[in-house]
């Protein structure tokens, strides 16, 4: 990634690094808040996750099933995703909390890829001042996955809506910090080109 140097060549227009900062601010506000949101109500956002995959697993069970039957009909892999996709949705839809026992544990390899990911981004940004905080989303992503994985399924009900709660919350800290280091590095890079 940005290894071998204190900045990386920026070969972007301007209009392209403004309309990165000015969107990776505003998604990193709707995070903090949706965070904030699953930290003090973590049941709600639990519940909210839970019917939100479901009805998605819902929508790509019946496109899987429109494609199959006006591509290849024969093709029996295609109907069994299909009435896999569909029959998990329903399941999770009727059976909400065995749906958020198997939603808990979903999360649980998000927040070990969530951490591998910061981690990488924080190890590869050398000498940048600001990878301090891709290191500790990586940190708390690590440590709430080690956390739900021990607790798990008994407490599935609210430490998702939680645990996705202070993920979204420090992504979105991650995000409004990258955005400000983008005009710190944009000064950098003035700076050495005046030299």
């Amino acid at each position: 990634m940005w290894i071998h140097s204190t900045t990386f060549k920026l070969n972007l227009d301007q209009d392209v690094l403004d309309a990165f900062k000015k969107y990776a601010k505003i998604g990193g506000f709707l995070f903090v808040i949706l965070g904030a949101i699953g930290i003090f109500f973590p049941t709600f956002m639990t519940l909210g996750i839970l019917i939100f995959v479901s009805y998605l697993m819902l929508l790509a069970g019946i496109s899987s099933t429109i494609l199959t039957w006006m591509s290849n009909r024969g093709d029996w892999a295609g109907w069994l995703k299909s009435l896999l996709l569909i029959g998990v949705a329903l399941y999770m839809l009727f059976y909400p909390m065995s749906g958020v026992a198997t939603l808990g544990l979903l999360f649980s390899f998000y927040f070990f890829m969530d951490a591998f990911g910061s981690f990488g981004l924080g190890f590869s940004a050398k000498d940048n001042k600001h990878k301090w905080i891709w290191i500790f989303n990586a940190i708390t992503s690590f440590v709430l996955a080690l956390i739900f994985l021990i607790n798990w399924p008994f407490t599935s009900l609210w430490l998702v809506g939680f645990f996705v709660g202070i993920s979204l919350f420090f992504d979105g800290i991650s995000l409004i910090v990258g955005a400000y280091s983008v005009d710190n590095l944009e000064e950098e890079i003035t700076k050495k080109e005046k030299e």
